[in-house]
């Protein structure tokens, strides 16, 4: 009998290392009911955090810790100690718990001399320092990591620089320490898999902050075998929330509001919970689903989080001095960081032509457009290209104005972002419509097809004022869109790899997508096409071309 709690142990440790969390989880009660372990409590909550059961996980990890210092172990409540650190924070959005952890870490790394575990003090300290101060701290780390052979630590204070160096506007230095984080971390030179979870989350929300939005597709597709084995890539509620808004900003907002909705389900009951709704909220304008969208920010309307969306929400409405002062109260508490207040800026910019300000709102957009420049940061320089274009415009400087909105639209398109460089384009439509009424139809209809094809309301029905205007009846479109029509532009590709007869992996790595991601994709162009198979759904392709591309007589 006394064999059973070891080999319970044994076994739930070996499908722990596989990532059968479910099977881990019975065993390691299994253990449990049989005898009270540090080793039990902190396999169990491993187990638990996979599965998304935070709060679950976290007191299962104080058990271990407490269990750790009864048996005198002292390294092991401190490793504990460490992910006590982090998961109150990360997790649950606990930062005075995550603090005192913080210190409880400390206290034993001192008292005992734990001198591998001082590296991961460092990095904890890192994560709550400001820039500068961060990235030293996570230098520091990283030595501590190679000094004493600890490939997870090096990994995470890797990410950790590169989050850091991006937060100080050094952006292409700060993303190839992401990249080299990922790319090492997802290569296996880690020892935890929840390594590959904190390069990703860094990696996810530093790119996310400079619009650096196809480099996290393509890691999150990158990652495709890892998640088949593991589970999700962004697990942290913050990072899949940060994720659903990659995802609204390229275009893919259905798979933008599972993973938002994933996010609301996964933060209920903690602070992080109203960062998701602020994104959900965020989806909603973007659609044009403007009272939902303040429906969502109702009770939450002087948090951080919700502000920017709130004041989006005033100005869609028409009220611009509303929208002016939440937008002016986000900016006294950023500062000047520019890669922090960009959207913010451009907002209060377009207040200010609201209400008639158009030289304010031209100077307004030059310093982001100087801004986005002096740090690489094409998602500032294209924001503030598109306000200083439509100020000029507004002002009647047509020539000017159509030179720096043509540069926005052609940053907004290399960023893929569908939805700004549309928004761009009718921009510009408007601006030239008097001098080139050709090119603005052209670039009136252009836009109208985005909004039509991401179901953005609002947006369309400018672009369809802006075409009736210009003569150009019913959008361009003589009636109502087509199944084909209703289609987004990914879901355009993967059909058109369906109809070269690939399967969802060829379809994944052709798209640099991943097999989920491919399976939601085929089952939303079977709705919208009306059709029961992906052989049908080829044809459908096909026959479209054919239609398109009629063969010459000769």
């Amino acid at each position: 009998m006394s064999d059973g709690p070891i080999t319970s142990l044994n076994q739930a440790q070996h499908h722990l290392d596989a990532g059968n969390w479910q099977a881990a989880c019975n065993d390691f009660r299994a253990a449990l009911d049989a005898k009270e372990t540090g080793d039990g409590w902190f396999g169990l909550s491993e187990a638990l955090w996979w599965l998304g059961q935070f709060k679950e996980a976290v007191d299962c990890r104080e058990r271990a810790y407490a269990k750790y210092r009864q048996q005198s172990n002292p390294a092991k409540a401190a490793d504990v100690a460490v992910k006590l650190c982090i998961d109150y924070r990360a997790c649950l959005g606990n930062g005075a718990a995550s603090d005192g952890w913080l210190a409880r870490t400390a206290q034993l790394v001192r008292a005992y001399e734990l001198e591998p575990t001082r590296g991961w003090l460092h990095l904890l300290e890192a994560t709550t320092s400001s820039a500068t101060d961060g990235e030293e701290r996570a230098r520091v780390a990283l030595e501590h990591a190679r000094k004493f052979d600890d490939p997870d630590l090096e990994l995470c204070a890797m990410s950790e620089i590169g989050a850091m160096l991006i937060k100080q506007g050094q952006i292409p230095k700060g993303v190839s320490w992401l990249d080299e984080a990922m790319a090492g971390s997802l290569g296996g030179e880690g020892r935890a898999p929840d390594t590959v979870v904190f390069t990703s989350c860094n990696m996810i929300l530093s790119c996310a902050a400079c619009a650096e939005f196809d480099r996290v597709l393509q890691w999150v597709a990158a990652a495709d075998r890892f998640m088949e084995r593991y589970g999700c890539l962004f697990l942290l509620s913050v990072c899949r929330a940060t994720y659903g808004k990659v995802l609204i900003a390229t275009g893919d907002w259905n798979r933008a509001e599972q993973e938002v909705d994933a996010a609301i389900g996964s933060s209920k009951g903690s602070p992080l919970y109203v960062l998701a709704l602020a994104a959900l909220a965020e989806l909603r304008l973007a659609q044009g689903r403007i009272e939902e969208a303040e429906r969502l920010l109702a009770g939450f309307e002087d948090l951080e989080p919700t502000a920017p969306v709130l004041a989006a929400v005033h100005l869609a409405r028409g009220e611009p001095v509303v929208a002016r002062a939440i937008l002016r109260r986000i900016l006294q508490t950023l500062g000047d960081n520019h890669l922090q207040s960009a959207m913010t800026s451009e907002l209060l910019g377009q207040t200010e032509i609201a209400l008639g300000q158009t030289k304010a709102a031209a100077a307004r957009g030059q310093r982001l457009a100087e801004a986005g420049t002096e740090f690489h940061c094409d998602a500032v320089l294209a924001r503030g290209e598109r306000l200083w274009g439509k100020a000029l415009a507004l002002d009647g400087q047509t020539v000017e104005s159509r030179t720096h909105l043509g540069h926005a639209l052609g940053l907004f398109a290399r960023m893929n972002m569908p939805l700004e460089a549309a928004r761009t384009r009718l921009i510009l439509a408007d601006a030239v419509r008097e001098h080139e009424p050709e090119v603005a139809k052209a670039e009136a209809l252009a836009a109208a097809s985005t909004f039509e094809n991401l179901e953005a309301r609002r947006d369309a029905n400018e672009a369809s004022s802006l075409l009736r205007a210009l003569g150009v009846r019913s959008g361009g479109r003589g009636g109502g869109p087509r199944a084909y029509d209703k289609l987004t532009k990914r879901e355009r590709e993967v059909l058109a790899c369906l109809a070269e007869g690939l399967s969802n992996p060829e379809i994944a790595g052709r798209l640099f997508i991943s097999r989920k991601t491919v399976e939601h994709h085929v089952a939303k162009i079977l709705a919208k096409l009306g059709v029961r198979s992906r052989a049908q759904a080829a044809a459908e392709a096909v026959r479209r071309r054919a239609a398109e591309n009629p063969p010459q007589n000769r």
